[in-house]
């Protein structure tokens, strides 16, 4: 009876290791179980007795899979079938072709049947996202206190979302001040502006764009409860890579203005531009200037000016710099037609932006 027992646990194994995949490294190390993934640099095999075991793929000197595995090629050719090793070859035994046989330096990635499926799912949701899906942003804040004599403080807070694809991009802002003081017990605010809006861009071709864009504005001091603005246009890449780029912009809005003493519309031309440059490794300067020449009111004009300098500290954290300056030429009466706002404080990137 131990014979057969003894008998049955060799099978067991013998079946196990043949039924395995088999790894062979240049130093002759030997190393069997479930290969998982190969991006060409690295190979990843699933082991019992060591999870996932992690190994340089040019120091990989033999394959021999019993699984069927999907080797993608440089030339964009997904060939699928057990994989075998000659020299620097790979032979793929495949269901339909028999045995092909691809260049171990054209082999782009290496896949199981379950990796594929998600690779394939991931290629699918790029190609056909959902509303929810590749959104990249930041959450800027800034606190500022003082305390003795006089009591202040002031609080910053700016939201930017971008969802991009091939077609079309949509991007998202959100930013506010409020400070406050208090002077011989008596509490007052200082200032308070809120500013918001979205932009959708739809890429008429490399180089140029059409536009949507609705912006909303609130400055207590300004007497200014609501400002809102509808407008379209179109754009140029000027500047498109990897470091810098600028674009160009020009359309026309509808303004709606509601004051405390009166209420106006305006209809007005939009020029703009806005200007990106990455340099060191970890910072990123940012400059955006729009004016607004007044068609209903000839001389007058608004405009909006921004500059932002970014200084990553981790992968998700950072440290921002933030000034903008909010022109309106005609005010009402006994109100400045500027408001500076200089803000800085901690960034919290989410998305791709925080890798």
């Amino acid at each position: 009876m131990q014979k057969v027992g003894l008998a049955i646990l060799s099978m067991v194994v013998l079946a196990a290791t043949v039924f395995a995949d088999q790894i062979t490294l240049k130093n002759g190390d030997r190393l069997s179980g479930m290969i998982v993934t190969s991006d060409a640099k690295t190979l990843v095999l699933k082991t019992e007795y060591a999870d996932a075991v992690t190994m340089k793929w040019d120091f990989v000197q033999q394959i021999e899979s019993s699984q069927p595995l999907y080797v993608g090629t440089k030339g964009g050719q997904v060939i699928v079938g057990p994989v075998s090793t000659s020299g620097d070859k790979l032979a793929v035994s495949t269901k339909e072709s028999g045995n092909v046989t691809v260049a171990k330096a054209d082999v782009t990635s290496l896949r199981n049947a379950e990796e594929e499926k998600k690779a394939q799912a991931a290629i699918e949701r790029l190609e056909h996202p959902r509303l929810a899906d590749l959104w990249t942003g930041s959450l800027d804040t800034g606190l500022g206190l003082v305390r003795g004599n006089s009591e202040s403080s002031n609080f910053t807070f700016a939201l930017n979302a971008v969802r991009a694809t091939s077609r079309d991009k949509i991007t998202y802002y959100t930013n506010s001040a409020f400070a406050r003081s208090r002077v011989k017990g008596v509490t007052a605010t200082t200032a308070q502006t809120i500013a918001g809006g979205i932009r959708y861009d739809l890429n008429v071709s490399d180089k140029s764009f059409a536009f949507g864009t609705v912006d909303l504005f609130n400055d207590r001091f300004q007497d200014l409860d609501l400002r809102t603005v509808v407008g379209a246009g179109g754009g140029y890449h000027a500047i498109k890579n990897n470091r810098t780029t600028l674009d160009l912009l020009v359309g026309g809005t509808f303004n709606r203005e509601f004051f405390k003493t009166f209420n106006r519309s305006s209809a007005e031309v939009l020029l703009g531009e806005t200007f990106t440059r990455k340099f060191l490794a970890s910072s990123a300067f940012n400059e955006a200037f729009f004016f607004y020449p007044n068609l209903s009111s000839t001389g007058d004009f608004r405009s909006t000016f921004s500059l932002g300098l970014v200084t990553k500290l981790t992968g998700f954290l950072s440290w921002q710099t933030s000034f903008n300056d909010y022109y309106l030429s005609d005010p009402p009466p006994g109100k400045k037609t500027s408001d500076l706002l200089l803000s800085t404080g901690l960034r919290l990137t989410f998305g791709n932006a925080a890798k």
